[in-house]
């Protein structure tokens, strides 16, 4: 039993080196294009298209806290500012945080702090939020499952967890040498929200990406926001 527990030990221990050095790769390629992540309008389109979607199923108030979990530049908060007390913005990538910091300051903004986490590899942070949201950041996530659990004690109760994302897709989108989820099958991804104690889970398509996909051509790739309850 020694010999066997030792083995397990040695063998999470691989798994979690393997994850970190993947977790470093992906934060790195964020960190080089952080500087010019707002530059494609089209990002800004559908963070705003993720933000009315959110204000029209969710009872917004003035005096609740929001965290932004995966913020990157913040677009999708920034979209949201208004309808908050206060929002934390928070990312693994230094170099995103580091615009977003910069959009602050220069905008003059008091409501909103940037804040370095990765739910994987962190503690988590005592404060919680009536609203959690996410855009395009879930595929990126190698445990799934831990960090839902992780979003679900970091809200209130009664509070909201309002993840948009890629539906199931062929690989396409990033290409093969991609190594995150491609896309989600609802039933499959509400399955793993009612696990990690979410209640009343729905979903609704509010934007279509269309890119280029390798062999030429350009395709359209759906984007769900799914909201899901903490009682």
């Amino acid at each position: 039993m020694t010999n066997l527990n030792s083995s397990l030990r040695r063998l999470s221990n691989f798994y979690r080196e393997i994850e970190f050095e993947m977790n470093e790769q992906m934060n790195t390629s964020f960190d080089l294009q952080a500087k010019t992540w707002d530059d494609d309008p089209a990002k800004t389109t559908r963070a705003q298209a993720v933000a009315q979607e959110i204000r029209a199923q969710v009872p917004l108030a003035t005096h609740m806290t929001a965290l932004e979990y995966g913020c990157g530049t913040g677009l999708l908060s920034f979209a949201l500012q208004a309808q908050f007390k206060h929002i934390t913005l928070a990312d693994s990538s230094s170099g995103m945080l580091e615009v977003l910091q910069g959009k602050i300051t220069s905008g003059g903004i008091t409501n909103m702090s940037p804040l370095k986490l990765d739910l994987l590899t962190d503690p988590l942070p005592q404060e919680k939020h009536h609203v959690i949201h996410s855009l395009m950041t879930l595929h990126h996530v190698s445990d799934i499952d831990a960090v839902l659990q992780g979003l679900y004690s970091l809200l209130t109760a009664p509070g909201y967890l309002c993840i948009a994302d890629l539906d199931s897709e062929d690989g396409s989108f990033h290409g093969p040498d991609f190594s995150g989820h491609k896309g989600f099958d609802r039933d499959a991804l509400q399955e793993q929200a009612k696990q990690a104690g979410f209640r009343n889970t729905r979903f609704s398509t509010v934007f279509t990406i269309r890119k280029g996909v390798a062999g030429g051509g350009e395709k359209d790739f759906p984007v769900f926001l799914m909201i899901a309850e903490k009682h």
